[in-house]
């Protein structure tokens, strides 16, 4: 393993969870510096996590540090030109999700890394929780036979506004913020989709964007999902931030319910199991399951480093994601089910 040197592009709230995690992962990796235009939020971050610079700005990091990679775990606005600066100093990066605000700067942001031949990774941490790893296990194994039906459901009463309250201003809201996380599940465990029809709703007052959504997708090999995302709900007991989901196989069932429990059916009967998260020093309920994805994607993107190997949640493959989402928009708007293009 090659030790690395990077920096952390995002002082805010949730840029916390990642400087955490690559403090677990010290053996592998040091954060040499930080950076945020908020002076105060990059100095307390670096006195917090013992970073030897703090930067305001992007530019300047990156002419006075020698960095194996940067981590960007700002607002999505600034995503295609803080990738770009790193790519035009040959820094491979890590992007927070939403990739994008949309899908040009999406297609951009890509195309940038790859001109600079650089390799990327979307921060896509929902695959990585660990129930949603061990369920992938159990399907990939052929437990329940070939799925054909799914459920994906991301439906909590959490004030998300609390930690972030912009996301109460953004037009496009839980499709981009959550939704994309649900979608990318169900790409994992469905395959493509050929079709996307959705319906979205504003509930809470005082909210610009949707803060619900339901999706319904036709799968290439003719399996079906649905995808619900909902910040207006009021669930008991309320999994947040867990997701559950529900597969049908054309051998069995699968299901993850609250409480990361996991139950099976095939021909032997039925079976359950607990998959905790392994716990982190530095966080407590209900976000366990959130900061060890989080470990858990940094720990793959040092892995893919070292290897060579192309990230799961690589540039390329968020795209396909991205595309659902686009097409999840077009569908609310117009009331049409809308066919997708795969993207490669």
């Amino acid at each position: 393993m090659t030790h690395r040197r990077a920096a952390v592009i995002g002082c805010g709230f949730f840029s916390q969870n990642h400087l955490n995690a690559w403090n677990d992962l010290r053996e592998r990796v040091s954060i040499v510096a930080v950076c945020d235009i908020d002076r105060a939020k990059a100095e307390a971050a670096a006195k917090r996590f013992g970073v030897p610079k703090a930067y305001t700005n992007v530019d300047e990091m990156l002419a006075s540090e020698s960095l194996d990679f940067v981590d960007i775990a700002t607002t999505a606005p600034s995503h295609l030109a803080l990738a770009g600066a790193c790519a035009a100093r040959g820094v491979p990066v890590i992007v927070q999700k939403p990739l994008a605000p949309d899908w040009t700067d999406a297609r951009a942001l890509v195309a940038a890394l790859d001109r600079a031949g650089l390799p990327m990774m979307v921060h896509e941490n929902f695959r990585f929780q660990a129930p949603l790893l061990r369920a992938a296990e159990l399907v990939n194994s052929g437990a329940i036979g070939k799925v054909v039906w799914g459920r994906f459901s991301f439906r909590t009463g959490y004030d998300i506004y609390a930690g972030q309250p912009y996301l109460a201003e953004v037009e496009r809201f839980s499709l981009l913020d959550v939704g994309i996380h649900v979608l990318d599940v169900a790409r994992v465990f469905m395959g493509e989709a050929e079709t996307v029809a959705c319906r979205a709703q504003s509930v809470r007052p005082g909210i610009k964007g949707e803060d619900r959504a339901t999706v319904l997708l036709g799968h290439a090999g003719g399996a079906t999902s649905v995808c619900e995302i909902s910040y207006a709900s009021r669930p008991d007991p309320d999994p947040f931030p867990q997701m559950v989901m529900e597969l049908d196989g054309d051998a069995g069932s699968l299901r993850i319910d609250p409480g990361y429990q996991i139950v099976w059916t095939d021909a032997a009967g039925t079976h359950r199991e607990t998959v905790t998260p392994e716990p982190v020093s530095w966080g407590a309920e209900p976000w366990t399951v959130t900061q060890d994805s989080v470990r858990a994607i940094q720990r793959h993107w040092l892995d893919c480093l070292d290897s060579g190997a192309v990230p799961a949640t690589s540039g390329h493959d968020n795209l396909k994601t991205f595309a659902l989402v686009e097409a999840a928009y077009a569908s609310a708007a117009s009331g049409q089910t809308i066919r997708t293009t795969f993207v490669d």
